[in-house]
């Protein structure tokens, strides 16, 4: 008889960043309230990554690198449709910095992604123009991961992140109570 392996479980957090918080540039509602429930799990797993939105000034999707165009407004862009969002999580910036009480000391590995002028990124696993972030070959032999998702926000980047989990084949799930949404 063969015995099955158990999966390896690692939280992977996403963008608990200044600038999603109440005063920063793209606040989310109410996401003062997962920085207890994640800093919490985080105990409880033997592997934590945490992603984090790191944009050169004058990115892409910032609306301000647009002459005449407005915060939420569309436009194309060469990967396809991109929200134009305020400047937020800006290289170095404090508002790009994780959030004070978010407990680093058991983060094992950060992933920045954004950080390419002409692409956004929402989920962890690919920017937007579906060029490879490299969490993927962080996270192998896939097969062996249970991968648990939580952060900011939960219907752009944790959604977007679980989507790509799901379609390379990861077991993977939303931590909904360590998650909120912009709408």
């Amino acid at each position: 008889m063969q015995k099955t392996r158990e999966k390896r479980k690692v939280l992977l957090i996403v963008d608990v960043q200044r600038d999603f918080f109440t005063h920063g540039a793209l606040p989310v509602p109410h996401a003062h309230e997962i920085v207890p429930v994640i800093n919490q799990l985080m105990k409880e797993f033997p592997y934590v990554v945490a992603a984090q939105d790191w944009h050169p000034a004058h990115h892409h999707s910032f609306a301000s690198a647009h002459p005449g165009k407005k915060p939420f407004e569309q436009i194309q862009l060469y990967y396809g449709m991109q929200t134009l969002w305020p400047d937020h999580c800006v290289q170095g910036s404090r508002g790009a910095e994780f959030h004070p009480e978010l407990d680093q000391n058991h983060i094992h590995f950060i992933l920045r992604k954004g950080y390419r002028i002409q692409s956004d990124s929402y989920s962890a696993f690919f920017e937007n123009d579906r060029t490879p972030t490299g969490l993927e070959n962080l996270l192998l032999p896939k097969e062996d991961i249970a991968l648990f998702i939580c952060g900011l926000a939960r219907d752009y980047c944790v959604e977007y992140t679980y989507q790509d989990a799901l379609s390379l084949g990861y077991d993977a799930q939303v931590i909904e109570q360590a998650c909120r949404g912009i709408n």
